[in-house]
């Protein structure tokens, strides 16, 4: 007996922000500038301690599937704020007012009813329970809240990361750290070399993002004191510590490279054991180097896209381009350290056949471990028509099929979303830059011929 395919119905709210569904209408997703149905490998039950938002100025969208027309409904449109963990395939599809207001600094994923629940338009890519809390009191992580700030009064980034990040914004990171599990975030930098459109702690003046999700950093923490936050939670998290410079309330860490030296040497002279990592746009090879050498074991380099042309116009960069980026990369694989990209994903414009053919060329060119497949928090139509010049039309594969053709062209890749812990020193599969033998089929999509298959 054949199963009955999954039709999702279009998701919308009233003007008291009362969600339903719309049972005469199916859900219709957006793939940067196209519209359609979900694809049935993409749709998974809303997971735990995700989040629904209300998109201003923004009305519902759906097919009718007798006419075969889209129709665009008078309540507003609704989108997903997907647990960590999953990325998302799809964007919510829908007619924007002329003076619709411009999203905060999210990630939008498609959603629809069916069978008496939400499904999104999402994958799952790690399994890691890390950032999961919905079992944990909220009571007990404040205890421990106040409990470290009464031990440690004197320590600054004790009290940023307790107070600011954990009672203020309830990081995930800064509430593991409360729970002494898992990785430890280690914010350093209020200064950073890059523009980055979707920067969530700092926006220009001329930037239409009005608020950002979060406040950067306002001073600069000591050696001793960032020490001091890396032996409290290798006390603690005995297990598999992670510690990680380069956090969403900062600027990059690699602006202060002697600082962060400094820090690690000193956390591993005195035995410090675990996963140091670095979250950085990696703009300063020579300072990749000087952490290599402190003790640094992974290296997260986080971009928006493989091609020059979509990076510049999203990072804009101020002292530093892609190339230093590439450098970065290869001088820390070089160095024994482990390096995954932070590929911040956008539907419809990185599940295509040219971001497929530069991602697979960056990844072996210059000896990646690892893809944590995080989502872009922008609003998605400011961010499409903002790319549009840049990304050129491409043909669009979908999330599944993207990462199983990346995975055939580079089959040591690891995949995931969080730092993983890799002991002290990670053992890597990746080629050496300069080794790798590209594939025919990245030559044959670099050409505009799209010979990949699966």
């Amino acid at each position: 007996m054949s199963k009955t395919r999954l039709q999702p119905r279009t998701v919308m709210a009233d003007e008291n922000g009362n969600i339903y569904d719309a049972p005469q209408l199916l859900m219709v997703c957006r793939r940067g500038g196209q519209w359609g149905l979900p694809r049935p490998d993409e749709m998974l039950p809303l997971p735990p301690e995700s989040k629904l938002f209300l998109l201003p100025g923004r009305r519902a969208a759906g097919l009718d599937p007798q006419s075969g027309r889209v129709t665009c409904l008078p309540e507003s449109a609704v989108a997903a704020f997907v647990a960590p963990g999953h990325t998302l395939s799809a964007h919510p599809a829908y007619k924007s007012d002329a003076n619709a207001p411009p999203l905060p600094l999210f990630a939008y994923g498609a959603v629809g009813f069916a069978d008496g629940r939400f499904y999104v338009c999402a994958r799952r890519v790690d399994t890691d329970p890390r950032q999961q809390f919905q079992d944990i009191p909220p009571a007990r992580i404040e205890q421990n809240v106040r409990r470290l700030l009464r031990a440690y009064p004197g320590n600054r980034l004790i009290s940023h990361i307790l107070n600011n990040c954990v009672l203020r914004y309830a990081c995930p990171a800064a509430r593991n750290f409360a729970l002494g599990r898992y990785e430890a975030p280690l914010p350093t930098q209020r200064a950073c070399n890059a523009r980055c459109a979707g920067c969530i702690s700092a926006q220009a003046a001329n930037s239409p993002v009005a608020t950002t999700p979060q406040c950067r950093l306002s001073f600069s923490p000591t050696a001793p004191e960032i020490v001091e936050v890396m032996r409290l939670h290798e006390q603690r998290e005995t297990r598999h510590p992670v510690y990680s410079f380069g956090q969403g309330c900062e600027g990059d860490p690699l602006m202060d490279a002697d600082l962060l030296a400094e820090s690690i040497r000193t956390f591993r002279d005195g035995g410090g054991r675990g996963t140091i990592n670095c979250n950085t746009n990696a703009s300063r090879p020579e300072a990749v180097i000087r952490l290599a050498q402190a003790g640094l074991t992974s290296l997260r380099v986080s971009l928006n896209s493989a091609r020059d042309s979509l990076y510049h116009g999203y990072y804009r960069p101020v002292d530093y381009n892609f190339d230093d980026v590439r450098r970065s990369m290869r001088e820390a694989r070089e160095h024994g350290i482990f390096v995954s990209l932070n590929l911040l994903f956008f539907p419809g414009i990185t599940d295509t056949e040219d971001e497929l053919a530069a991602l697979a060329r960056l990844v072996g060119e210059n000896g990646v471990n690892m893809v944590q497949w995080r989502n872009l928090n922008i609003d998605p139509e400011w961010h499409f028509t903002m790319t549009a010049d840049a990304a050129q039309p491409s043909p669009c594969m979908g999330l599944a099929a993207f990462m199983k053709r990346l995975k055939k062209l580079c089959p040591w890749l690891r995949y995931g979303y969080f730092n993983p812990w890799l002991g002290e020193k990670a053992a890597i599969t990746a080629p050496i830059p300069g080794q790798w033998g590209m594939p025919s089929e990245v030559t044959d999509a670099a050409s505009g011929s799209h010979g990949v298959t699966v």
